[in-house]
């Protein structure tokens, strides 16, 4: 399969410190590919050097079979990119703005279209600052893709976001992909990268920790976590002290439990002795805790 990213051996250090450090992995075309790691493992400092926004100090970087910062007008065209700062002048808005970068394509979006798509049609004439956080992100990424690019990369595009529109971002990264597009995405969120990935590069202190499908990933870790599921209230400190692990909703109406199948006994323990009723109580697995087992981190992370 031909490659849209290459980085080999990538090294960018701050004031002596690596950020990140020796760093390889290749982006197939037509693929969505999942930088992953906490909050200061090196994705941004690396996306921006694909970017070519930063030179690297050692290593490689080829984008589209060419170097970042030598060939930028030429990728200018090609590839879109969400930075988590987006840079919009204050007073414009959306629809102004979507207007003036459309211009700059030759080939477009609609910008009427694209501000529908990431949901943001009754705010086109608001302000820019009196926009919510996450509705900036929105903008930001509907700035990414109306040049109808090749590439497309993302960098925690999901960030202030609430559920509705997490899964509007969501669904336009799928139809990207539908339509050939590639996409290099960075985010802490492992849930973010198990719905959305091909392939994914979990990253720690700007070194490569593993990197293959979301599925090869997980089929190789214990499960690590409990999902509990209740038509009942929860205390979840409670649970937490009875069991003697973390407890939190999951959004959905179910708790998650930072624990391995062997607790399943207090858990079920603990529910009779409250006299609720326990639907259900099942041990599962993710990218989450695969990224713990690599990086050694207990399971309350």
């Amino acid at each position: 399969m031909a490659t849209a990213v290459s980085v080999r051996g990538l090294v960018k250090s701050y004031a002596g410190r690596r950020a990140v450090d020796e760093l390889s992995f290749d982006v197939p075309v037509g693929t969505v590919f999942g930088l992953l790691g906490p909050n200061g493992a090196g994705k941004t400092t690396t996306v921006e050097c694909v970017e070519g926004f930063r030179r690297p100090d050692a290593g490689r970087v080829r984008v589209l079979g060419l170097e970042p910062r030598r060939d930028r007008p030429a990728l200018s065209e090609r590839v879109g990119v969400m930075l988590q700062e987006g840079g919009v002048w204050p007073a414009a808005t959306p629809a102004e703005t979507m207007r003036l970068f459309a211009r700059l394509h030759e080939r477009a979006e609609d910008p009427d279209e694209l501000l529908e798509r990431v949901g943001l049609r009754r705010r086109r004439a608001t302000r820019y600052r009196s926009l919510s956080g996450g509705e900036k992100q929105r903008l930001n990424l509907a700035l990414a893709l109306v040049g109808r690019p090749e590439l497309v990369v993302l960098d925690e595009p999901t960030a202030g976001m609430d559920p509705r529109a997490r899964h509007v971002a969501w669904d336009l990264v799928r139809q990207l992909r539908e339509r050939g597009t590639t996409v290099l995405l960075t985010t802490h969120a492992m849930e973010e990268a198990e719905r959305l990935a091909d392939r994914v590069a979990l990253i720690d202190g700007g070194r490569l920790l593993a990197c293959d499908t979301p599925s090869a990933l997980v089929a190789g870790a214990a499960p690590r976590r409990l999902l509990v599921t209740t038509p009942a209230p929860v205390d979840d400190r409670a649970l937490s002290a009875a069991v003697g692990a973390s407890v939190r909703p999951d959004g959905q109406g179910r708790w998650l439990v930072d624990a391995g199948p062997d607790a399943i006994p207090r858990v079920a323990a603990w529910f009779a002795e409250q006299g609720l009723p326990l639907t259900g109580v099942s041990a599962v697995g993710g990218l989450e805790d695969v990224f713990l087992r690599l990086t050694g981190q207990g399971a309350g992370r």
